[in-house]
């Protein structure tokens, strides 16, 4: 069987993440062959080893230099597993790939993974559980045994955080229609800080309250202060923000500190707060049913949904989702419908001379529709 042939270090996860649920091998070839230290990176085969542990089968071979990678995938059992992840990326690099894989497992995935929970680079736990979370129950139809709870928090560099993250495993997904995402009703977000004063994560609330306030009411921050043995091995404040609609959409935004040792300037709570809420009102201003965190994951689980079309709105796309589109369409040969989706609002004027003006919602929204695969999950017997 001939293996799909890629180049270079970009979208290494997803190709792998791919490759598993379709079955095809991967070849990557010309890994950082220029690079002091070429091939692949330690978080990298951190990541590859996780794979193997949620497979049954899977063959992974690295040529001596680690500049060449061919895979061939195994069947996904999942169950219980414990992972350490590598520190210098957060636990969110491993958690978002292992949420693309988790319905489609033999066996409930039960995944205690320990590393750093927040980071610059990728999303944060948090994020995660605010964000991708209500995607996810839209496409298994329920929540029971899909949790994400943080048992000790890491900030970087050193970590020491860890995690336990279940979820069930399904025969089918529903395919998902999602095209209203109504009005923003309420905004939730969680402040958390280990190993410095406790009056940072309320300078945090203060700061991000007072950007928010002026446009809704029903603001609510959670304050995270973990000790002791929960509070990891540096230390660390940050702030993740969500914003609910009318319709049940979730859209959401966060920020981390400077972490020690990094050589950036420290970071000052009231700015990292303030940047947290406007980026949290950027995200809102880009809309959709689901944020630029839950395109991809959004996109993938439409693939894999049964033969019937799956219709969701979505703002501007991110790179990442881009590429993933293309990617999709190598492994799974589908392609996506993508309209703009230009809906002016009128607005209602006192004087009945005038007409009504026209206000527009935020940035233009896209129509992603496709029609699944039918991907039935082989590995789970039907009850």
């Amino acid at each position: 069987m001939s293996s799909l042939q890629f180049e270079g270090c970009n979208f290494f996860r997803m190709r792998i993440i791919l490759s598993t649920l379709s079955g095809k091998s991967i070849k990557i070839s010309t890994i950082r062959p220029e690079e002091d230290d070429p091939g692949l990176t330690d978080f990298e085969v951190s990541f590859i080893r996780l794979i193997d542990k949620v497979t049954n089968g899977s063959k992974t071979v690295i040529s001596e230099t680690g500049t060449q990678l061919i895979y061939r995938p195994g069947l996904l059992l999942g169950g219980k597993l414990e992972h350490d992840c590598h520190p210098s990326r957060s636990i969110g690099y491993y958690l978002e790939m292992l949420m693309c894989l988790a319905p489609f497992t033999k066996e409930p995935l039960h995944a205690v993974l320990r590393g750093v929970t927040s980071d610059k680079d990728d999303p944060s736990v948090d994020l995660l559980k605010l964000s991708v979370f209500p995607v996810l129950k839209r496409f298994l139809g329920t929540d029971e045994g899909l949790e994400l709870k943080i048992n000790k928090r890491g900030a970087a560099p050193e970590g020491g955080g860890e995690v336990l993250f279940t979820c069930p495993c399904r025969q089918k997904l529903r395919p998902l229609k999602f095209t209203q995402p109504g009005k923003i009703k309420r905004i939730r977000g969680v402040a958390w800080a280990v190993r410095v004063s406790p009056a940072f994560v309320n300078r945090l609330v203060d700061s991000a309250r007072g950007v928010l306030n002026q446009f809704l009411t029903d603001v609510y921050i959670y304050t995270d202060h973990m000790k002791g043995s929960q509070s990891g091995k540096s230390p660390g404040f940050g702030l993740t923000l969500v914003a609910e609609t009318t319709e049940g959409a979730f859209l959401a935004a966060e920020d981390v500190c400077s972490a020690r040792g990094s050589g950036e300037a420290p970071t000052v709570p009231e700015d990292l707060g303030r940047k947290t809420a406007i980026a949290l009102l950027k995200e809102i201003h880009r809309g959709g049913c689901v944020d630029s965190t839950s395109q991809g994951l959004t996109a993938l689980l439409m693939v894999l949904g049964q033969q019937d079309v799956s219709k969701v709105q979505m703002g501007e796309l991110s790179p990442y989702t881009i590429q993933f589109l293309r990617h999709i369409k190598d492994f799974f040969q589908v392609t996506f419908s993508i309209k703009v989706d230009k809906k002016p609002v009128a607005t209602k004027s006192d004087d009945p001379n005038e007409e009504a003006e026209e206000l527009k919602v935020g940035a233009d929204k896209l129509i992603l529709t496709c029609v699944g695969v039918g991907y039935a999950n082989v590995s789970k017997p039907i009850r």
